[in-house]
C-alpha cells in the first residue's frame, strides 16, 4: 500500500531528524505548517487533491521567489530555493513532458470546439483539471495560445 503525501510527509520529517538534515527537515516543516493551515480554513482534513494544490502553491512561491532571487544576483537565496523546489518536487506528480501535454491540449480544443483566442477560456477550464500539479499553468497557457492561433 503506497503512503499518501502526507504520511510520506511525517515519515521523511522524522528521517531527517534521526539523520540531522536541517534544510530538509525546514522544507518539511514549512509545507507540513502550510498544509495544517489550509486544513484548519477548511475545518476538515485534506484529500489528497487539495494537498497537490497546496503542494502546488508553495512550489509556485519557491519558484517565484527563486526569480525574484536571481534578479538580485543573491546566488546564496537562489541556491536555497533550488534546494527547497528540489525537496518539494519529491511530493509531486511527476510533470508531463511537452508532448504529453501538447495531445492533451490539443485533445481538448477538439473536445471543445474552440477555433479562437476568443474560446481560450473555455479550453483553459477544460485542460487544468485533467494536469492538476504535473504541469505548469503558464506553460499550459501558451500552448493553447499557440494551438488556436
Amino acid at each position: 500500500m503506497s503512503l499518501n503525501i502526507q504520511d510520506r510527509l511525517q515519515d521523511d520529517m522524522k528521517q531527517a531528524m534521526r539523520s540531522r538534515e536541517k534544510e530538509r527537515l525546514s522544507v518539511i516543516r514549512s509545507v507540513k505548517a502550510a498544509l495544517q493551515n489550509e486544513s484548519i480554513k477548511a475545518g476538515s482534513s485534506l484529500s489528497e487533491d487539495e494537498v497537490l494544490t497546496v503542494l502546488n502553491r508553495e512550489m509556485k512561491q519557491r519558484k517565484e521567489s527563486l526569480y525574484e532571487f536571481e534578479q538580485a544576483d543573491r546566488k546564496d537565496l537562489c541556491d536555497k530555493m533550488a534546494f527547497e523546489m528540489e525537496v518539494l518536487a519529491d511530493y509531486l506528480p511527476s510533470q508531463l513532458t511537452d508532448e504529453e501535454l501538447q495531445a492533451i491540449v490539443d485533445e481538448t480544443i477538439e473536445e471543445t470546439g474552440a477555433e479562437s483566442k476568443a474560446q481560450m477560456g473555455k479550453v483553459m477550464g477544460a485542460i487544468m483539471p485533467k494536469v492538476k500539479g504535473r504541469a505548469d499553468g503558464n506553460q499550459v497557457k501558451e500552448l493553447v495560445q499557440k494551438s488556436l492561433s
